[in-house]
């Protein structure tokens, strides 16, 4: 009998853990708990490809919570696909200034030095996220892009 109470009171404390998921997140695994609307929007439109409408679901999360890196990861995400490059480094800047070993941020803005032909800064991020991890996605991402720069430039490795 004292065995089942037990079961009872360890499975009574495990429910009432905080629930933790994974969401994806433009590409990237990012452990977050639930969501607030506007940021289920937000990835709701990055994964339907409608950037600006991400922005805007964004801008307002980072309005709420200006700490929030994820939020400031996304937004530079969507600047980035909208080519609006300025406000895509400010956002990565800042989810980086938040949370230096935010490796998606340090991912993307790898990619986003890519797109504007600035091959040392990229490579800059992925000497960071060498040091963050082995073997992420992230860093697996970032090398691919920054290989298929080098052939696509015609630039020794």
């Amino acid at each position: 009998m004292r065995n089942v109470a037990a079961f009872f009171v360890a499975l009574a404390l495990v429910l009432s853990l905080p629930v933790v998921i994974e969401v994806h997140a433009a590409g990237s695994l990012i452990p977050e708990t639930r969501d607030d609307p506007d940021t289920a929007a937000g990835k709701a439109a990055i994964k339907g490809e409608k950037w600006q409408v991400a922005v805007d679901h964004f801008i307002k999360v980072v309005g709420r919570d200006a700490k929030n890196a994820n939020a400031h990861n996304y937004l530079g995400f969507s600047f980035r696909k909208l080519k609006n490059f300025e406000s895509a480094f400010r956002h990565y800047g800042t989810a980086l200034q938040l949370d230096p070993t935010h490796k998606a941020a340090h991912a993307y803005i790898g990619e986003a030095y890519l797109e504007t032909n600035q091959l040392a800064k990229a490579e800059e991020h992925f000497d960071a996220l060498k040091k963050l991890c082995s073997f992420c996605e992230e860093r697996r991402d970032l090398d691919r892009a920054i290989k298929a720069f080098k052939q696509k430039n015609n630039i020794a490795s």
